[in-house]
């Protein structure tokens, strides 16, 4: 399949000052699920298939690193009480346990498949699924097990927050994340992460969780700085986390250490914007030299959308971003935060996840929010959308 007249290709191989990589009047030539030829339209070779996308653009199928897509419930009342004021805190998380414990499978997968669904029509091509909604072992067995059947970026999120039973013993629930209940997931499990914040876990405990999951052969995630400065930046750095995420409140310390480590910060637009915390400056962060990268954090109470085209927008927006550099952070940022390297990328050797825009330029992404733009989406050279 060759896909030609393309007015503007975002292929992230950075050329020059241009890290996005940018061509114009472009083709791109898929065979077997891969990208096999980058080039100009006018040197495209024969195929068997012609896509004409009519001058539009098209970018790498974006990269979401950072979701909670397995659970039940919904928590519509608290985000209304936070718009009318209330302070957000991590403990509303325990609302969603008690309804995903009670949760079937076949419930809980009609709800996951609807999500991807909607990632999907929205250029998602990559996604990363982390449990942390069922707090005993049982339930999250189930979680990671359901969500290892859509993909392999699955996390183990035991340590999300100390459940009810548990409460005032949260070393003692420690024990049973680094013991029965990791046993039971890491077989279903790619990554291990933890909530090392205030109201949930403290550096001590997160080290533990992340320590064990890593002799259990699973790769470090971390949750820090959310709602506040503190140590889990540290920390993911020290254990080689290949991401650490939110980094709402950042220090100069931090930012110093991010720059110089292989951790990627992976910045969550959506939840300020529906938690009203002051947003990360992503410019600041850049410039320093941080690897940045925009995920959705689909959940119910902090983040819940799936649209990384919206995060986008709110990047570029209230953080600081070019909208090259968000889009940048969209694909090849995620993977970088998942550490692939078959995504994320318009080149030959990669898998054929494309999306073709309705617009001329991907700066349309943030210059018309809310406005559904993706025209088509390729999933290993496979058209997705009807």
């Amino acid at each position: 399949m060759l896909i030609t007249n393309i007015g503007e290709l975002t292929t992230n191989v950075a050329a020059g000052d241009d890290r996005s990589g940018t061509r114009h009047d472009a083709a791109v030539l898929v065979d077997d699920g891969l990208i096999v030829w980058v080039g100009d339209a006018a040197d495209a070779p024969a195929a068997e298939e012609i896509v004409d996308a009519g001058g539009r653009a098209v970018i790498p199928g974006f990269v979401d690193s950072h979701s909670h897509l397995v659970f039940g419930g919904d928590r519509a009342s608290e985000f209304e009480a936070r718009m009318a004021g209330q302070k957000y805190a991590a403990g509303g998380i325990r609302s969603t346990v008690a309804a995903t414990r009670t949760a079937s499978d076949d419930d809980l997968r009609e709800r996951l498949q609807g999500f991807l669904a909607e990632m999907l029509a929205q250029g998602t091509t990559t996604v990363e699924i982390k449990s942390g909604y069922g707090l005993d072992v049982a339930t999250e067995e189930r979680l990671v097990r359901l969500a290892a059947e859509v993909t392999p970026e699955v996390t183990f999120l035991g340590a999300h927050v100390v459940p009810a039973e548990y409460a005032d013993r949260g070393d003692d629930y420690v024990d049973l994340v680094i013991g029965p209940m990791l046993d039971a997931c890491a077989p279903h499990a790619k990554w291990v992460d933890v909530f090392c914040e205030t109201g949930a876990f403290t550096v001590e405990q997160s080290r533990r969780v992340l320590e064990a999951g890593i002799a259990k052969g699973l790769a470090p995630r971390v949750h820090a700085s959310q709602l506040g400065p503190g140590a889990g930046i540290q920390l993911a750095i020290e254990v080689g986390a290949a991401s650490v995420d939110h980094g709402t409140y950042l220090t100069e310390t931090d930012i110093a250490a991010l720059a110089a480590s292989d951790t990627v910060l992976t910045l969550l637009p959506g939840v300020e914007f529906s938690t009203r915390q002051p947003y990360p400056d992503a410019r600041r962060l850049i410039d320093a030299g941080v690897t940045v990268a925009l995920a959705c954090d689909t959940n119910p109470g902090s983040s819940f959308t799936s649209s990384m085209p919206f995060c986008i927008a709110v990047a570029v927006r209230d953080m600081g971003m070019t909208t090259a550099e968000a889009v940048w952070a969209a694909t090849a940022g995620g993977a970088a935060a998942l550490r692939r390297d078959d995504v994320g990328v318009i080149a030959a050797g990669m898998r054929a996840d494309l999306v073709l825009l309705d617009a001329p330029t991907r700066v349309h992404l943030a210059y018309r929010p809310g406005v559904p733009l993706v025209a088509q989406v390729w999933k290993d050279g496979i058209a997705r959308l009807e």
